[in-house]
């Protein structure tokens, strides 16, 4: 939310992030932050299973050689349980270098951390290293559920290929009902979008999950 030009959206930011390397120290103010205001959430709403929350992790941050000890330093200080958070990175984040990026995801799987493959179908990974990710869901690209009226074959592909390496798949970019109720006949348990809230600050959060 910047002074003068309103709300600056992650499209035009991000990538200035990335150029400047300034993504790392924002992605960690991201992390501290999300675990943080999590730990409340769950003192306050005793769910169970436990609430969780997602983090997306850019490319940049995803390989850096402390990730796992940056995540158990910031679990460590909020108090928040490992298996209450989730790190969602992108194909390009991993294919560059798989091995490396296998070999990291199953350190933070060690520590009993989720880990989502977000934006699936958009980018380049091979289907001979899917079943090698020590992943724990799939996110279908919003691109595709946006279509998903007109031709639902890659939806209902991708959710069949999930189902099978038992992973749990979430349909992003939901935004109206008969695009809830096509994804629930394709076997689709999970969704995001404006259907179900645009993006809100921590206090209407709270309001939300009250």
């Amino acid at each position: 939310k910047h002074a003068t030009r309103g709300i600056v959206s992650p499209g035009e930011f991000i990538p200035v992030a990335e150029e400047t390397g300034l993504i790392v120290p924002l992605g960690q103010c991201v992390l501290e932050s999300a675990c943080q205001q999590m730990r409340i959430w769950q003192n306050r709403f005793h769910d169970d299973p436990p609430l969780f929350v997602s983090v997306n992790l850019s490319a940049r941050h995803f390989l850096q050689s402390d990730l796992v000890q940056q995540c158990r330093v910031v679990l460590y200080e909020t108090q928040l349980s490992n298996s209450s958070l989730s790190l969602e990175v992108t194909e390009s984040a991993m294919m560059p270098d798989p091995e490396t990026a296998i070999d990291l995801m199953n350190q933070l799987k060690a520590l009993g951390i989720k880990i989502s493959l977000d934006d699936f179908g958009t980018g380049y990974s091979s289907l001979s290293y899917l079943h090698r990710f020590p992943l724990d869901s799939l996110k279908i690209d919003r691109s595709f559920v946006s279509r998903i009226m007109d031709d639902d074959e890659i939806v209902r592909t991708i959710i069949t290929l999930g189902r099978n390496l038992g992973l749990r798949v979430i349909a992003e970019g939901v935004e109206t009902m008969e695009q809830v109720i096509k994804l629930r006949e394709l076997g689709c348990e999970f969704g995001q979008g404006y259907y179900f809230s645009v993006p809100v600050n921590a206090q209407e959060a709270t309001d939300l999950l009250a």
